[in-house]
């Protein structure tokens, strides 16, 4: 018998919740309030920067509901550390990159500090990705090899933490 709330629905309702608590606030209100954005006409011309900004920011959004996805479907479990996944997640964009959610997100501050050519919300990117940078290293990973050991090793010595590879690694 299953205990309640270890299904793929308390899996995506979980997910949804951190996805608006978490990233929601660190990827787009932070950078918003930063960068003035009430303030900013959005009549404006859209230059370069805006259209670089915008595609990445489509391409980081895209990233990040996928890896919260997979989450949810593949691993029934959220991102929020509350609610671990039951299994490692290495499918998707996994494959590529270890820490794609992390990746996604600073892509979308970065996506913001280019549409609104702001250098305090570049500077704020780089801050989130020193602090992304030692919550893996000091809890995230160590939490992930005492969880899933061998398997979580084997991953890692394919599977770049930042970096992604162009070729997808396949798992034996």
């Amino acid at each position: 018998m299953r205990k309640a709330g270890t299904g793929k629905g308390s899996a995506i309702a979980g997910s949804i919740v951190f996805f608006f608590l978490a990233p929601g606030i660190v990827a787009f209100v932070i950078p918003w309030l930063i960068s003035g954005w009430p303030n900013v006409p959005l009549t404006r011309d859209l230059g370069p920067m805006q259209a670089a900004g915008g595609a990445l920011g489509l391409v980081g959004l895209a990233s990040l509901i996928e890896c919260f996805a997979r989450f949810a479907l593949d691993g029934l479990g959220t991102p929020a550390p509350v609610a671990p996944t039951k299994t490692l997640v290495v499918t998707g964009l996994y494959r590529h990159v270890r820490n794609p959610m992390y990746v996604a997100v600073v892509a979308i501050i970065l996506a913001h500090a280019l549409w609104f050519e702001s250098w305090a919300v570049l500077v704020y990117a780089g801050l989130i990705w020193l602090a992304f940078t030692t919550f893996v290293a000091v809890y995230e990973e160590p939490t992930l090899r005492r969880s899933f050991g061998a398997e979580y090793d084997r991953y890692c010595k394919h599977v770049g933490r930042w970096i992604p590879r162009l070729n997808a690694w396949t798992p034996e």
